[in-house]
């Protein structure tokens, strides 16, 4: 038997991602769980227009975006749950460290160890979309596996999960992709 509830966005697992970009009085980093990838080589953000992180990122055409870890979930909550428009010393508060990108105008912050560096396509004033293409991907080694590749279960990645609004962490993998389903063929 089922039983109807109010409606609600339950998809779960949802990112926990970091969106980091340089402004006007240095870093900001913002957290955001309304992201995917919309092609290989775009992300879609989710993000009220309102956020200081969608000020900086139209200014400068670039961010990046990185998935939390479990290691960095206290200071990965505070920039979802401080505004930048409030507190101008955000990032610094959280004690996360940051490097320039290599490809793009945005800061690489060196605790999270997996970055998509991305060029910005376009802002829809209307979704509140940000669509940028990747331009690169920066990882930590101590995160890549033996193939050079990025390693799930080293990432120690977190997910949002909705139905209890907790952080649970990823990395152990259920089956194959793209090929359990040939059990059925």
């Amino acid at each position: 038997m089922r039983k109807q509830l109010k409606p609600q966005p339950l998809i779960y697992p949802m990112p926990v991602l970091i969106i980091a970009t340089y402004g006007d009085d240095g870093i900001d980093a913002m957290n955001a769980a309304w992201g995917t990838a919309e092609e290989s080589d775009i992300v879609a953000l989710y993000l009220d227009a309102s956020h200081k992180t969608v000020e900086n990122i139209k200014k400068t055409g670039a961010f990046t975006v990185s998935p939390a870890t479990a290691a960095a979930i206290t200071a990965a909550d505070y920039v979802g749950v401080v505004s930048g428009n409030k507190v101008k010393d955000k990032f610094k508060k959280t004690g996360w460290h940051a490097v320039k990108s290599e490809k793009v105008n945005a800061p690489i912050i060196e605790e999270l160890p997996v970055a998509l560096e991305c060029e910005l396509i376009d802002v829809n004033g209307e979704t509140g979309c940000v669509r940028g293409r990747i331009a690169g991907v920066s990882a930590d080694e101590r995160v890549l596996g033996a193939n050079g590749r990025i390693d799930s279960s080293r990432l120690d990645a977190v997910a949002f999960n909705p139905v209890d609004n907790t952080y649970v962490k990823l990395g152990e993998k259920a089956a194959e992709a793209f090929s359990e389903g040939f059990k059925l063929r």
